[in-house]
């Protein structure tokens, strides 16, 4: 299905955010490993969540299918692993095949891991046999994907042996590990960091213990975009954290879209997100390294455009290993719409204001990623009937973002 999108004026109102998947699939992996069952009701709704909640509530499936749920291949894989007389093929979607995976299998190995590839090397589908894993020190590089050394950490109290994780390379996404860090603390699993080691107690393991799942930052950041191109507006976000109180890397959208002219007022029972130009001077240059928090490039990138704001933006190699590859993504669906940017070949995308003629209709393809959707639909605003391609693709982790955008004044026709 395809949308045709047209924008209000201004907004106000209220929404109700999803839950984070981030924390929910965390919590779900630490809560299968303690033997705490953890509430489906209690977890973020959405593709990637249902995915590993559907793969660990069978205990004796020996086929588990998570589509496009990246997370939970990365999470599964190492969960599968410690789970001594199970066999499991562990596949995905035709673009999970070709997701890279070889890290994290490799580091799983060394530790004693059965983990076979089915297809091509380094990539799913992995047949997994359970089994004792022992090690004193893992190494893993630190500059490939936060999901791999969170899959390791979280098995880290079933690991006999193991003292520490040695991350080598430079470490990026570190809100990633951190959070995994702090939900591992409050199910009784204590770590420190040494420069790039994570070091643990000794004999510790997991405590049952129910968690509580915050309101998505990621989610969050659609709405703050949207603030930032409608002057005079506010929308009201129930249950979002405050940064200072959040666990999540994806909070600092808050700090980076004060240079869009937006202010976060937080208190009560939700975050005001405000439109405040008046006090706030706008960025005439956007220069931010978004090596922490990746997932909050697309909604960067997008704004910076539409507000006609050039930029250089560095610290995003994981975009190319995502649901498809946001860098060039974001090239060629900004280029319909005039905006001419550069790719860099330290992970960088930049725009000095270069523009070329705009297509006559534009039409974005998403790529069967949520993140190009959402990004993009704001851009309605600016580019009234936009047109947004299969918009099914939301369902991944913001299921109810269109009747969201509805609900806030926004319309949506369906198109061909």
């Amino acid at each position: 299905m395809n949308y045709k999108i047209f924008a209000p004026n201004r907004i106000t109102g209220s929404v109700y955010l999803p839950l984070s998947k981030s924390i929910s699939n965390r919590a779900l992996i630490i809560g299968a490993l303690s033997g705490y069952d953890i509430e489906p009701c209690n977890v973020a709704k959405c593709d990637d969540t249902d995915a590993m909640l559907a793969a660990l509530s069978d205990k004796s499936a020996k086929k588990v299918n998570i589509g496009a749920a990246g997370t939970a291949m990365r999470f599964l894989t190492a969960y599968f692993s410690v789970q001594a007389g199970r066999e499991v093929l562990l596949d995905g979607s035709e673009r999970m095949r070709h997701r890279p995976i070889g890290v994290l299998v490799d580091a799983l190995r060394a530790c004693g891991a059965e983990i076979e590839y089915v297809g091509e090397d380094g990539f799913p589908p992995l047949r997994i046999k359970g089994t004792h894993l022992k090690a004193n020190v893992i190494q893993i590089p630190g500059n490939v994907s936060s999901q791999y050394i969170s899959a390791i950490l979280m098995i880290s109290p079933v690991i006999e042996g193991l003292e520490r994780v040695s991350l080598t390379g430079d470490v990026i996404s570190r809100p990633y590990i951190d959070m995994t860090l702090e939900l591992m603390r409050k199910s009784g699993i204590n770590t420190q960091w040494d420069g790039n080691d994570i070091v643990f107690e000794r004999e510790a393991c997991y405590k049952p213990k129910p968690f509580f799942i915050e309101s998505d930052w990621s989610a969050a950041s659609y709405w703050f975009e949207i603030v930032s191109l409608l002057p005079k507006s506010n929308i009201t976000l129930f249950h979002l954290l405050s940064p200072q109180g959040s666990v999540q890397g994806d909070s600092a959208v808050a700090k980076i879209f004060e240079q869009f002219g937006v202010r976060l007022v937080t208190g009560g029972s939700g975050s005001d997100v405000l439109s405040d130009a008046t006090t706030l001077k706008v960025a005439d240059f956007l220069s931010v390294d978004l090596k922490e928090t990746p997932d909050l490039a697309q909604t960067v990138v997008v704004t910076s455009c539409l507000l006609d704001i050039p930029f250089h933006i560095t610290g995003l190699q994981t975009l190319k290993i995502k649901e498809t590859d946001r860098i060039e993504a974001l090239r060629t669906q900004l280029r319909k719409m005039g905006y001419v940017l550069k790719v860099g070949n330290n992970f960088s995308l930049s725009w000095d204001g270069t523009k070329c003629e705009c297509e006559d209709v534009i039409r974005i393809d998403t790529f069967d990623d949520h993140r190009m959707a959402m990004a993009f639909a704001p851009a309605a605003i600016k580019f009234p009937g936009i047109i947004i391609n299969n918009v099914e693709v939301v369902s991944k982790s913001y299921p109810l973002y269109w009747t969201d955008l509805q609900n806030a004044g926004f319309t949506l026709n369906e198109v061909e």
